[in-house]
């Protein structure tokens, strides 16, 4: 038997899901039979996904969500109902990362980040979690970052938002005994995260940071390793990096 049999009609919900690691995930756990929703503000490219993976024999549904609205989050949550019935994971995967040292004052990136990358989990958090406590089980996945365990120059308020998301695992974990929670914390990988940078240097610098970057269906598979344990067994983190780098 598959080693991710468990993943086999589990009903996922996946956000930030039209690139990147999302799209990686949502990819590998159709493959391997899960009922997928993703979401992601760029419509179109969800349905081409979406369609893509129900045409190799997938069970996937697609919905724009912005992370930031707490209200379209429940709505994401009351779709995925109608279409699936029980949730089973969510994996809080959208984030936003426009590097920038804090001289460059750039605060509205600061706040798009909070917005993003902290609200938006939350946010998700509370869609799912009385579903979730009332059925008895659930998992939250919630994507971190290696920036989570450390600070780099130009990384500041990036790396608080993702000791946030660290933090906010941690504490939903120790206060739930229904409910798994795992945080996935990579390190460099290949994506358009470094598209919203828009400080020049530090853009440039990026470009040298990011060679040695992995794929993104290598966190898709820490992802669904998670996802796949037996339902006593909480994969708390998993931290995942080149193995040629130090990041």
């Amino acid at each position: 038997m598959s080693a991710f049999h468990d993943v086999q009609g589990k009903t996922v919900l996946i956000t930030g899901a039209s690139s990147g690691i999302g799209e990686a995930t949502a990819r590998l756990l159709s493959e391997r039979g899960a009922k997928v929703l993703i979401g992601a503000r760029r419509g179109e490219r969800l349905r081409t996904l979406s369609q893509t993976l129900n045409a190799a024999g997938g069970e996937v549904r697609y919905r724009s969500l912005d992370v930031t609205d707490p209200a379209d989050f429940a709505a994401f949550v009351a779709y995925a109902q109608e279409q699936f019935g029980a949730i089973d994971v969510l994996v809080n995967n959208a984030g936003v990362m426009p590097l920038s040292p804090l001289r460059a004052l750039k605060l509205d990136e600061w706040n798009r980040m909070i917005d993003v990358n902290v609200r938006g989990v939350l946010h998700g958090i509370a869609a799912v979690l009385p579903l979730m406590e009332a059925q008895g089980h659930g998992q939250v996945v919630n994507v971190a970052s290696l920036g989570a365990h450390y600070v780099v120059p130009t990384g500041a308020v990036y790396c608080a938002t993702k000791f946030a998301v660290w933090a906010i695992s941690d504490g939903l974990r120790q206060e739930s005994d229904k409910i798994r929670v795992t945080t996935i914390s990579p390190g460099v990988v290949e994506s358009e995260l470094a598209d919203t940078i828009t400080d020049a240097a530090t853009a440039e610098g990026m470009k040298e940071f990011r060679r040695i970057a992995i794929g993104p269906d290598a966190i898709a598979r820490a992802i669904a390793f998670a996802i796949a344990q037996p339902a006593d067994v909480d994969v708390s983190e998993v931290i995942v990096r080149p193995t040629a780098g130090s990041f």
